[in-house]
C-alpha cells in the first residue's frame, strides 16, 4: 500500500503537467469528488472536497474540517496529504500547508495547486478511511517469545482490497517489515467476520494529541480468499456511499 511519496519523480504514474493537473482538479470539483485529507503521518484525517480552483493565483479552496480542533491542526501542519478514487483511479498529492478563509459564507481551507500528483490505475492502491464513530476491529494473534499466542485487538484506520491499516493502542505488535500474522480475524460488523493472514508493509509509532503513543501498521493481505475479498469490497463501497451521502447533506 505505497503512498505517493514512494513514487519517484520520473515515475510514469506521476503527472507534472500544469495544464493536466488543473483540468483534473476542475473536473473533480465539478463532480464533488471526496478526498481523504491526512496530517501528522496519517494520525489525523478528514473528508473534504474542492470548492474552487483558481489557476491565476495558483490556489484551490477546500471544505474545512468539521472539528475546530482538527481544523487548527491542519492549519499548523507543514505537510498535508490528499487521496481520492476518481473513475477507479487513485489520485494522491501533497501540499506544504493551508490557510483558513471564509468562502461563500462558510469556513474553508486554501492551499496551493500541487506541482505534481500521482495517478495509479489500480483499485487495490486506494485506501479509504474507516468510520471513527463505528470503529472496525481486527484481532491479531501474536506469538510471544515463550511460544504462547495471545490475541491483540486492534482498530482499523483505513482499508483497501489490497490490505488494511491497524492501530495498536497497547504497542504490542511486531512492526518488523515482512513479519506475518496468521489467523487474524477482521470484524466488519453485521455478523461478517473474515479470517485473514497479514504481512507488515509499513510501521510507525505515533504520538497522539493526548500524549499517548500508538503503533500503526500498514498490512497486506496474504493468500486472501475470493469470498473474503468480495466482502471487503462490499464494505468499502458501503463506506464510500455513506461518506458521499454525508458530504451531499452538508452542502
Amino acid at each position: 500500500m505505497p503512498n505517493n511519496d514512494e513514487i519517484a519523480d520520473d515515475n510514469p504514474y506521476r503527472v507534472s503537467s500544469r495544464r493536466e493537473i488543473v483540468m483534473l482538479l476542475n473536473s473533480m470539483m465539478k463532480r464533488s469528488q471526496l478526498f481523504s485529507l491526512t496530517i501528522n503521518s496519517g494520525s489525523e484525517s478528514a473528508i473534504t472536497s474542492i470548492l474552487d480552483v483558481d489557476d491565476d493565483s495558483n490556489t484551490m479552496i477546500l471544505d474545512a474540517a468539521p472539528s475546530a480542533i482538527l481544523n487548527a491542526h491542519i492549519l499548523e501542519s507543514n505537510k498535508i496529504a490528499f487521496e481520492a478514487l476518481y473513475n477507479n483511479i487513485r489520485i494522491t498529492f501533497n501540499v506544504s500547508g493551508a490557510d483558513g478563509i471564509d468562502f461563500q459564507d462558510r469556513p474553508a481551507l486554501r492551499v496551493d495547486i500541487p506541482d505534481s500528483l500521482v495517478r495509479l490505475q489500480r483499485r487495490e492502491y486506494f485506501r479509504i478511511a474507516t468510520p471513527i464513530a463505528k470503529p472496525i476491529k481486527c484481532t491479531v494473534n501474536m506469538t510471544r517469545e515463550d511460544g504462547n499466542v495471545i490475541p491483540v485487538v486492534t482498530m482499523l484506520y483505513n482499508i483497501s482490497v489490497g490490505g488494511l491499516g491497524l492501530t495498536d493502542g497497547k504497542c504490542l505488535l511486531d512492526g518488523n517489515l515482512g513479519h506475518i500474522f496468521d489467523n487474524c480475524k477482521l470484524d466488519l460488523t453485521e455478523n461478517t467476520v473474515i479470517p485473514l493472514k497479514l504481512t507488515v508493509r509499513d510501521f510507525k509509532e505515533i504520538k497522539l494529541v493526548n500524549g499517548k503513543t500508538v503503533r500503526r501498521l500498514g498490512c497486506e493481505f496474504v493468500d486472501i480468499q475470493r469470498a473474503s475479498l468480495a466482502a471487503i469490497q462490499r464494505f468499502i463501497t458501503k463506506i464510500e456511499r455513506e461518506q458521499n451521502a454525508k458530504a451531499a447533506g452538508m452542502k
